[in-house]
Order: structure tokens, then C-alpha cells, then sequence
């Protein structure tokens, strides 16, 4: 599904990002972990087309992507969230999920205008999914509350439910659960879970907690000085001496 080969990126005379390599096979949970300043959010900021890489390659689906645009990668089907989730705070929850689903035959002025027929059929099965969404995501009852007056957490499960409104192929999740209180931070694991099986997606997860990593992850790499010093599954990484140096050295 995604591709990442030789990735270089340098801010300067520091060198963020070193050959960096990895792949994520289709309808898997992958994490990456490794201390703070690694390269973990550089790598996802170079993969998803907010900063240009020096040198590497990327691919999805088997086609070439870096040189793209955030847009016209997410458009191709790989779409990710942020560290801080952020929403329209004068929008519902509920118009928030209706703002990202995709192809919306009204947004076309001239659909709105001479295509009223084809516009109510799409408007009430966008509905109906941001109702589904927001039943999994237990945020069924603050559908009509403004997404402003929402705490932390449910904000980020808000951005979790925006991506899956655009349908993608493959999910970026930066720290979904950075911050999160730990009733939070279970149904998350869970939403993400339960979502990644149904609807068979791929998920490249950014997360600090083994926890969270051990309960959702098929493999790991892990990053240190902007270079992948292992992988394996999750339980091969916890016995990793190179892992467990790297995370005792910044202690």
C-alpha cells in the first residue's frame, strides 16, 4: 500500500530524515515509534506532501506520489490527522462529518442550481454514514452539539470520523491519543480497531504508548536520529536492545 524508499530530509545542516525505509502492507495496522525528535512527525509531514524531501522515493498503490500536493495526495486516497485536532468550532458535529465526506454533487454551483434531483439522493446517504460513523465513534449524542464545546478527545475522535467520511485507502494517525484521559484513550484503540477491520484499511500510527502500540499493531518500526534501527512486531521491538538503548538514552 504505501512505499517509503531512501527517504532523505534536512533542515539545514541537521538531517532530519536518514535513507529512511519502510513499508506498509495492505488492510494493516502499523506503528512508528521512537523518541522525540526522531523524525516521526517529518517523515509523516514528507509522506503526506507538507514538506518537499531532498532525496527518496514514494509510493502508493505502486504509483509514484512525492512531488504531490496534500490535496492531490489525499484525493489519490492517503489522508492523516494532526497532533492537535482541529474543527470548524461554529459547526456541529454532525456538519462537521457532512463537510469532509467526498464528491458532493452540490458543491458544483451548477449542480445546486439545475441538479436538485441528484443532490438529495447523495445528502442522505452522507447522512446516513456520518450517522453510522458517529455511532461507533459513541458521538451519536453530541451530533448536534458544536464541535467547539467538545473536550480533547472527542475532538480527535471528531478528526478520526472526518477521515473515514472521505473513505481513504490508508490513514496517517499522528499521537491519536497524545493527551487523551485513559477512558478516552481505550475507546480510541477501539474505534480505530473496529474501523481498520470493517472497512479494510491500512493505518501507519504515530504513538508514544506501547500500550496503545502493542494492542493494535501488527509491526512497528522504530526511528532514532532520523533512521530505522528495527522492526518487527510489537513484542520483538520491547525485546530490542537497540530499541531499549534508544529509549533509556533520552530518559
Amino acid at each position: 500500500m504505501l512505499k517509503v524508499k531512501n527517504l532523505q530530509k534536512n533542515f539545514g545542516n541537521l538531517r532530519a530524515l536518514d535513507n529512511v525505509s519502510l513499508e506498509v502492507e495492505g488492510n494493516s495496522v502499523v506503528g512508528l515509534i521512537g523518541p522525540n525528535g526522531s523524525g516521526k512527525s517529518t517523515l509523516f509531514n514528507v509522506v503526506s506532501g507538507f514538506y518537499e524531501k531532498d532525496r527518496g522515493e514514494i509510493y502508493f498503490k505502486g504509483e509514484r506520489i512525492d512531488g504531490l500536493t496534500p490535496d492531490a495526495i489525499a484525493k489519490k486516497g492517503l489522508c492523516r490527522t494532526f497532533q492537535i485536532a482541529k474543527a470548524p468550532e461554529k459547526l456541529t458535529v454532525l456538519e462537521n462529518m457532512l463537510l469532509a465526506a467526498e464528491k458532493q454533487v452540490g458543491e458544483n454551483p451548477f449542480a445546486a442550481l439545475f441538479a436538485r434531483r441528484r443532490i438529495n439522493p447523495v445528502e442522505k446517504k452522507n447522512v446516513e454514514r456520518a450517522i453510522e460513523l458517529l455511532e461507533i465513534l459513541q458521538l451519536i449524542d453530541l451530533k448536534n452539539e458544536y464541535a467547539g464545546d467538545l473536550s480533547g478527545g472527542q475532538k480527535k475522535l471528531l478528526s478520526l470520523g472526518r477521515i473515514f467520511m472521505r473513505n481513504p485507502d490508508m490513514i496517517l494517525l499522528d499521537e491519536p491519543t497524545a493527551g487523551v484521559n485513559p477512558t478516552l484513550t481505550m475507546q480510541l484503540i477501539k474505534v480505530i480497531r473496529e474501523l481498520q477491520k470493517k472497512e479494510h484499511k491500512s493505518v501507519l500510527i504515530i504513538e508514544h504508548s506501547m500500550k496503545v502500540i502493542s494492542s493494535i499493531c501488527d509491526k512497528v518500526f522504530v526511528l532514532n536520529f532520523g533512521q530505522v534501527i528495527a522492526e518487527g512486531t510489537p513484542d520483538e521491538i520491547q525485546q530490542n536492545d537497540k530499541v531499549l538503548d534508544a529509549y533509556l538514552g533520552c530518559a
